[in-house]
């Protein structure tokens, strides 16, 4: 039976933070009281504007197929978007509404990268991002990133770790795990270096729209030439709805449509037409207040790591994560993780999952729950860390 296991599955790697939320499900089922700050998903509901939507569509009973590429009104919505946001003018033919932005990446995978080619990647990362690769026979490597280039790749490390093999480079901004954007100036530099390598450039803008201090710029502002993957999830709050979306190169739009209409036939009708509604003037209001609501909560777990010991070179301009270094606590995140998620009822996410550089020594924290209930989780590290 184990021969019958397509070898790509022993490249696919763990993703633990499932693992300690399924152990924080089982602590729950016992009675404990869990504060959960491990899963990179807002705890606010999807916006009542965008239920109703969904729900006006589903009551019409024409829950159909739509075009494999999405709902041409949606695509419109996308591409207003752009233009009012960034001032960038999208053909909407070029977006291709995708099942989550993990859709979207499969589909970038798959209409660009062939068996054996290498996509460049900073450690730490989103874990997922090295197994889509690997789903389509391609490799990654992981540069190691740090506070002196604000946790990003640059246009020089893209150079110097250029191979033969190479097929293009993948940058988050904001980035999951560290939260922080790249600055404009190193986005155009990265984006020009690969199109001179004549290589893809793939931009995760996920986090788009959770940022505090400054603007994030979308990769388009600099390049057509560029692939964007973003969601519904983070910034709208549709993490269930499984809706995101995929803007390709020109060149690229054909191939792309081919593909989706292949793997999905469609993305979920009612997730569609739901989103309509997540451009509402409505919405974007609510979504600010929201946003303010996680810079307060970024504020408070800043000073208050701070303030226990831990190490952050950085403050995060945007996401909901802070990337903490625990050194002075432990040599094994990992094992930090499971102690205080077992003695405290707090479940966090160990650095292994991010990647091999400093992973044994950095733990993520997401403040997706309520200052009530980070102040509790702060009281039970500090008690944790005085009985180490």
């Amino acid at each position: 039976m184990k021969n019958r296991l397509a070898k790509r599955n022993s490249k696919v790697s763990s993703f633990y933070v499932m693992e300690l939320l399924r152990l924080a499900k089982q602590l729950e089922a016992q009675g404990v009281d869990v504060i959960h700050m491990e899963i990179g998903e807002p705890d606010f509901p999807t916006p009542s504007t965008i239920i109703n939507a969904g729900i006006k569509h589903l009551q019409s009973g024409e829950v159909k197929y739509t075009p494999a590429a999405g709902l041409p009104e949606l695509q419109n919505k996308i591409s207003s978007f752009y233009l009012k946001r960034y001032g960038v003018s999208i053909d909407q033919r070029r977006i291709f509404v995708t099942p989550g932005a993990s859709g979207a990446f499969l589909l970038a995978f798959a209409v660009s990268l062939n068996p054996n080619e290498e996509v460049l990647m900073a450690d730490p990362c989103y874990p997922c991002n090295s197994n889509f690769a690997t789903l389509f026979g391609g490799n990654t490597k992981s540069i190691p990133v740090d506070a002196s280039t604000h946790y990003q790749l640059t246009a020089e490390q893209i150079k110097k770790h250029w191979s033969s093999t190479a097929k293009g480079a993948l940058i988050a901004s904001p980035s999951n795990p560290t939260g922080t954007l790249i600055p404009p100036e190193e986005l155009k530099k990265a984006i020009n270096a690969v199109n001179d390598l004549e290589g893809c450039f793939y931009s995760d803008e996920i986090y788009h729209g959770l940022v505090y201090d400054q603007t994030a710029q979308t990769a388009l502002m600099y390049s057509d030439n560029v692939f964007i993957i973003n969601s519904f999830s983070k910034y709208f709050g549709m993490t269930g709805w499984r809706i995101g979306w995929l803007i390709v190169p020109n060149d690229f739009i054909e191939a792309t449509e081919k593909l989706a209409q292949n793997i999905y036939i469609a993305t979920s009708t009612q997730a569609q037409y739901a989103a309509l509604a997540a451009f509402d003037e409505d919405t974007l209001s609510e979504l600010e207040d929201r946003r303010l609501q996680f810079a307060a909560r970024r504020d408070f777990l800043y000073e208050n790591l701070l303030r226990l010991g831990f190490e952050i070179p950085i403050k995060p301009d945007g996401a909901f994560y802070i990337y903490a270094n625990c050194k002075k606590f432990t040599d094994d995140s990992h094992q930090f993780a499971l102690d205080f998620l077992a003695k405290e009822g707090v479940a966090i996410t160990p650095g292994i999952d991010f990647g091999k550089y400093e992973a044994h020594h950095m733990l993520r924290f997401s403040y997706t729950t309520s200052l009530d209930k980070m102040t509790v989780a702060m009281k039970r590290l500090e008690r944790f860390i005085q009985q180490r």
